[in-house]
């Protein structure tokens, strides 16, 4: 059978060659970012939560701030492994302020 066959020949270079891997990285940042009205029904989503840290840590890297990196890379695995909780609401920091 080559019915299989076309699957992958069709998929392959969907991403343009002349966006930088910076480019990618950023439009992915993006997209993982959590919208603000989704934000109280996603915050205490951890997949969510730590795709924003993942994608923010890979532009970063990518910027040599590697320091700043694994700051978002810790903020991430604290998500994954639980020992991270929800983070406060922007509203009620902004509040607290004077």
């Amino acid at each position: 059978g080559s019915h299989g066959a076309t699957i992958t020949g069709e998929k392959q270079n969907k991403v343009p060659a002349e966006l930088t891997d910076l480019e990618l990285a950023q439009a992915l940042v993006e997209r993982s970012v959590i919208a603000h009205q989704n934000w109280h029904r996603l915050k205490g989503n951890r997949t969510a939560q730590a795709k924003q840290q993942l994608t923010s840590a890979l532009v970063l890297l990518l910027k040599e701030q590697p320091e700043l990196a694994l700051q978002h890379l810790n903020q991430a695995t604290g998500w994954l492994d639980g020992s991270l909780a929800s983070p406060p609401c922007p509203d009620a920091q902004k509040r607290k302020k004077p």
